[in-house]
């Protein structure tokens, strides 16, 4: 991935994210026109729609820019690539965080336009509650333990299917339905729809995402603590540009 430069990185990682977002905002907009009486069909047809998107997503952009669309997930690739001298770099992280944040908020834009709903809305649903900390912990420890548990035994290429399966599980047995990802946190307070989120949740998601994070590192730590060459992900392998040399 050394020979993509960060201009064509970030654009994917912009577009990725946005494109993420409208699926999960456009198919809650979606799932309640669709079962208006229904709530668990619902969240059924919001977490299949979003498996789906995500494991294509996570293929078409894996290649140009290890297809993060997650803060947690990039600061993660940089503090574990830190002795090693792999993964993303600090000269990198703040940009490749703006982006995906730009993303996350022109997702839920696009997301409204499509359906014919006002462009620029703000999310009322509180979703602060303990259960729901914990659920984002919990949900983002696993998201994180497992793509860098796949890109530390060689098997990123398995990152499209294994993301996308987890995310839909976690959708189901997380009471906060599996954020996992402050990018999509802000960029649902933009659309006051079944998966909106009232902007004073998301600092409460924002650090229990980070908390997971952080649980997750520790963990990649001692459960996979060393990483060679036979072992790293290739550039192409649609997940992540974990382990890889850093370019300049």
């Amino acid at each position: 991935m050394d020979a993509i430069g960060l201009p064509l990185r970030l654009l994917a990682e912009f577009v990725g994210t946005a494109l993420l977002v409208a699926v999960v905002v456009g198919s809650g907009i979606a799932a309640a026109q669709l079962s208006p009486d229904d709530v668990g069909l619902q969240l059924l047809e919001n977490s299949t729609a979003t498996v789906f998107g995500l494991a294509v997503l996570i293929l078409l952009f894996g290649p140009v820019s290890g297809a993060h669309f997650n803060p947690v997930v990039t600061a993660a690739d940089w503090l574990l690539g830190r002795r090693a001298g792999t993964g993303i770099t600090a000269h990198h992280l703040a940009a490749y965080l703006a982006a995906q944040v730009a993303g996350g908020i022109s997702g839920a834009w696009l997301a409204n336009l499509m359906f014919d709903r006002r462009v620029f809305e703000i999310a009322t649903k509180d979703r602060i509650t303990i259960g729901h900390l914990v659920g984002e912990v919990v949900a983002t420890a696993g998201l994180i333990a497992l793509i860098f548990g796949l890109a530390r035994t060689g098997r990123a290429a398995l990152s499209a299917a294994a993301v996308g399966a987890y995310i839909g599980a976690a959708y189901w047995f997380t009471s906060s339905t599996s954020f996992a990802n402050p990018a999509i946190a802000v960029g649902r307070i933009l659309s006051n729809t079944f998966a909106g989120i009232a902007p004073a949740s998301v600092p409460g998601f924002v650090g229990a995402e980070l908390l997971g994070g952080a649980v997750a590192v520790v963990a990649v730590l001692a459960l996979y603590p060393r990483v060679t060459p036979a072992t790293a992900a290739p550039p192409s392998a649609g997940g992540l540009e974990l382990d890889l040399p850093r370019s300049p």
